[in-house]
């Protein structure tokens, strides 16, 4: 995610202090991840060198003063810019569970340990996030429904891979 784009995205609603933005963040997009206050204000910062904001009041208050953040037109076009384009599908082609299944068949463990030892935290993932999607707004069913979608598509290619494991380990035994 990128978190300057969706912070100079909050932004286009008005002015905004760092902490308001920090706050409207993990309410939207932060349920999992919040943010923490120097990302916040490290990327203002950024954003500001780079044109997209302004500083548009100051208060002073009981500790450091207070900056009031407004984007630029700049920043609206970046932010257009950035909504418009896709984001690129990731592909998986380097995953960290086919590695460990090939070189448990190189080194003669049993991989059907551990592809069934990722079907049940897969699963016990799954059971988390369908709690979670009951209990959400519509925003986390959204949310949790990506992750289950992704997780069903794993589950799918583990199922897969165990089918296929004998023929797997003659390939990469005898390469």
């Amino acid at each position: 995610m990128s978190i300057g784009h969706t912070l100079l995205g909050l932004l286009e609603s008005g002015p905004r202090h760092g902490y308001d933005l920090k706050r409207a963040f993990d309410d939207k997009f932060g349920h999992d991840k919040p943010l923490h206050y120097g990302q916040v204000y490290s990327t203002m910062s950024r954003l500001l060198k780079n044109g997209l904001v302004e500083v548009d009041g100051v208060e002073a208050g009981g500790g450091p003063e207070r900056k009031r953040y407004a984007i630029t037109e700049a920043g609206i076009t970046d932010v257009q810019r950035w909504l418009a384009t896709p984001e690129k599908p990731e592909p998986y082609l380097q995953s960290t569970l086919y590695t460990k299944v090939v070189l448990a068949l190189l080194t003669e463990r049993d991989a059907t340990a551990i592809l069934d030892t990722q079907r049940a935290e897969h699963l016990r993932l799954m059971r988390i996030l369908t709690d979670r999607k009951r209990k959400g707004d519509l925003a986390d069913q959204l949310i949790c429904d990506h992750a289950l979608f992704h997780l069903e598509a794993d589950l799918r290619w583990l199922e897969l891979t165990s089918a296929r494991l004998g023929k797997l380990a003659q390939e990469v035994r005898s390469a």
